[in-house]
């Protein structure tokens, strides 16, 4: 009977090292060359769905708003993991090669890099022929405040703090989740942080959403703060941009924002460049970095080397991790 349970599902919560490492690196290589999957079939979006189907169904104020939050929280990732968690059994059941395929076209969906250099790039453009109406326009899909106002160097900064906050959620946290705990884990994650982005505000979302923030406030702990240290990182090896700085202001800057976790790659990334991000809002605003210049356009495209060598700092630890997994189970 143990031996029975052992094969049901010891395969099923840690999977095969090796075909994950696999999964990984063609999940990578389908972003970078492919970009995101149409929207028909976006398991993200379905996410998306799902939670505003619940939402509103769900009570939105006091104590039973603040319950109704906690279950969403819990049940939701929960539900899209342990769905992961099967279908992956099956795929693995099926075939090897399957698994693969099909892993790496569903682990792709959790993550992204590509957008988030395409969106920034898109803002560039703009800033570059001076079309701040198109600016203004393509701001949506990069930051939740309102651009209407936004000056060209504002946006420059807005755009810059985007794609070093999206450092974590859009494709390293996805990845140390899917390392440790295979496509369930970077299934769940990706629903956790979905909630955040949809309900976790305050507002009419006070009591519903506080469980949701929350809980991504957890399970980015310890990514957050690597994609920091990996930020720090890479301000040694590329041009123009300074270690010691972007240490010092990470660590001196990094409780600035109200979350406690965005601080750490934006203010990083502010004293890797040597310029100031900075967020005008009477209860949300902050001041990061120690400038050395004024902020310029090209800053964008400074942002997004560093974010793609952090990416390539933070494959490479994930793919260890997925290595050890299948080593140790």
């Amino acid at each position: 009977m143990a031996g029975t349970a052992s094969q049901l599902f010891g395969p099923v919560l840690i999977f095969s090292g090796p075909d994950d490492l696999v999964v990984l690196a063609l999940a990578v290589l389908l972003d970078l060359t492919l970009g995101e999957p149409p929207t028909w079939a976006h398991p993200t979006v379905w996410m998306g769905r799902h939670i505003s189907f619940v939402e509103r169904w769900s009570p939105k104020k006091c104590f039973i708003g603040l319950m109704a939050g906690l279950s969403i929280a819990l049940v939701l990732p929960s539900i899209w993991g342990a769905e992961a968690y099967l279908l992956a059994f099956w795929l693995q059941d099926v075939n090897s090669i399957v698994y693969i395929i099909v892993g790496a076209v569903l682990l792709k969906s959790t993550f992204s890099l590509r957008m988030l250099h395409k969106e920034a790039a898109l803002v560039r453009g703009h800033l570059g022929r001076g079309d701040m109406e198109q600016v203004r326009a393509r701001m949506s899909s990069l930051v939740s405040r309102d651009p209407s106002n936004l000056t060209a160097e504002q946006a420059v900064a807005a755009t810059v703090e985007s794609v070093s906050e999206n450092i974590n959620d859009s494709f390293l946290a996805p990845w140390l989740f899917f390392a440790l705990f295979g496509l369930p884990g970077a299934f769940a994650y990706r629903m956790i942080n979905t909630l955040d982005s949809m309900i976790g505000y305050r507002g009419v979302y006070e009591y519903l959403g506080k469980a949701s923030a929350r809980l991504d406030d957890l399970v980015n702990l310890v990514p957050a703060r690597l994609a920091g240290l990996l930020l720090v990182a890479a301000s040694g090896f590329l041009p123009g941009q300074r270690m010691a700085r972007a240490w010092r202001i990470m660590w001196q800057h990094h409780g600035r924002t109200q979350s406690p976790n965005a601080g750490w790659t934006m203010s990083g990334m502010a004293g890797a460049l040597g310029i100031q991000l900075q967020k005008v809002d009477p209860d949300l605003g902050y001041i990061l970095g120690e400038p050395d210049r004024p902020i310029e356009p090209n800053d964008i495209s400074r942002a997004v080397q560093s974010m793609y060598l952090v990416g390539f700092f933070g494959l490479t630890i994930a793919l260890a991790i997925t290595f050890v997994r299948g080593i140790i189970f």
